[in-house]
């Protein structure tokens, strides 16, 4: 892809080829397609732009756009380009083979993580959201559906139209500890990013309420 941009290129729908539908949205589509000649594989994330009119979601998929070109994170999705066709505004980014991590816990036993694996997966979301705090974005959609799996295990956020962008105020705050406390009740430095503009908001489905 590198190369068609430094070639001066515009790059467009024509330049990848459709391999099958990945799952569908409120306001469109994602589909696994192909860097034609490549054999890279990509996801492209396709918003219908007459349904973003009629129920007033431009604004929505403009945010995502921009939250989207701010990450640089190995558990948030990379923007690899983006562009638009008379009906869709297209969003290429990461493809993750592992799925949805939903569809993974669906199939343990009990439908249930072994604890090892669910501080796994916990940690890596912890990490994800502390550097969309750090970057002011407040992330509103968390639930397995939305976290995808990499080849290598390790999970990547994903959907970010119902996120709120906002700036952030990141410190870190130092608790005080008496001399008398034995070591091991020593409470290490807590990092904390506050929000600038609060989002007063309920978010989610009747399963994933976020109050925010």
């Amino acid at each position: 892809m590198e190369k068609i941009i430094k070639s001066g290129v515009k790059i467009g729908l024509k330049h990848f080829k459709p391999i099958k539908p990945l799952g569908y949205g409120d306001t469109g589509s994602v589909h696994l397609v192909e860097l034609q000649g490549s054999g890279e594989l990509f996801a492209m994330k396709a918003m219908d732009k007459s349904v973003m009119l009629n129920r007033n979601k431009v604004h929505r998929a403009c945010m995502e756009r921009e939250i989207y070109s701010l990450l640089d994170h190995p558990f948030l999705p990379t923007l690899y380009t983006s562009f638009q066709t008379p009906t869709h505004v297209c969003l290429i980014t990461d493809f993750c083979p592992g799925g949805e991590l939903f569809a993974l816990l669906d199939m343990q036993p009990m439908k249930l993580f072994r604890e090892e694996s669910a501080r796994f997966y916990a940690a890596e979301v912890v990490i994800g959201l502390e550097y969309l705090h750090c970057l002011g974005i407040i992330y509103r959609d968390l639930k397995p559906e939305n976290i995808l799996l990499q080849e290598d295990g390790h999970i990547v956020l994903t959907d970010f139209d119902l996120s709120f962008l906002t700036s952030s105020k990141p410190h870190v705050i130092k608790h005080s500890t008496s001399r008398r406390r034995r070591s091991k009740e020593y409470l290490p430095p807590s990092f904390v990013s506050d929000p600038a503009t609060p989002s007063n908001s309920f978010v989610g489905t009747e399963e994933y309420i976020a109050p925010l």
